[in-house]
């Protein structure tokens, strides 16, 4: 695994080192201090994951999220101290995967990588077994991972499609807040409750009022999938 660090504290860095090290003595960890050098490292180097800080000493790291995502969707999770209510929402809407606040717990932080990394994980075993999702005017292929609304491909971020997967797969039967926290997140402890209600508003979004509809809130429980009669 390579992980690209974007991160300016050198403690920082350190602490993620020994931390990566110890869960995944395989894993090789890059890191620089300078948005603009890790938008040039996100590029040529391919990482697997990137943890990205927003108050860089050359750019705004939320910047440097724009610019990665015109042209990967590697997973991004941002960790930084900035802990305002609109730096989260607006991080997670410019198509971070997760974020994390300082000071942070070491296994808070290894269990959302872990998440993460499953969510944007292409080839599962079970896929290979699932036909073609089928609803309305919307199609999941959970071999390839690719949806079509209306017969035109569909952008989800990893946490957006991982939410529809689960919801579609548990067709008919509520899906409550702390499974979704646990099977999407890989925590039901650690992820705040209105992360889900967010992302859940952002899929809505992107899937229309017609496929949004099929997805129905059970109030304060969770969310089903429902298709048209």
């Amino acid at each position: 695994m390579k992980v690209l660090l974007i991160e300016d504290r050198q403690e920082i860095v350190d602490t993620l080192s020994l931390t990566f090290k110890l869960r995944w003595p395989e894993a090789t960890l890059l890191s620089t201090p300078e948005g603009t050098k890790g938008l040039e490292m996100a590029e040529s180097e391919s990482p697997d994951i990137i943890i990205l800080d927003i108050n860089l000493p050359d750019m705004e790291g939320f910047e440097v999220l724009e610019q990665v995502r015109l042209f990967s969707e590697v997973p991004i999770i941002i960790l930084t101290v900035r802990e305002a209510e609109l730096d989260k929402v607006k991080g997670l809407e410019m198509g971070a995967d997760d974020y994390i606040v300082k000071p942070f717990s070491a296994l808070d932080l290894l269990a959302r990588v872990k998440a993460v990394l499953r969510r944007a994980g292409v080839h599962r075993p079970d896929n290979e077994k699932l036909p073609p999702f089928i609803a309305g005017d919307l199609t999941i292929n959970f071999l390839t991972r690719e949806i079509l609304l209306h017969g035109e491909p569909l952008h989800l971020t990893p946490t957006e499609y991982e939410l529809l997967r689960y919801l579609v797969r548990n067709e008919g039967r509520v899906a409550t807040h702390e499974a979704l926290r646990q099977h999407v997140w890989g925590s039901a402890e650690y992820i705040d409750p209105s992360t889900v209600k967010k992302n859940i508003h952002q899929l809505r979004s992107k899937l229309g009022a017609t496929v949004a509809q099929m997805i129905i809130s059970e109030r304060g429980v969770g969310y089903k999938f429902v298709k048209p009669k």
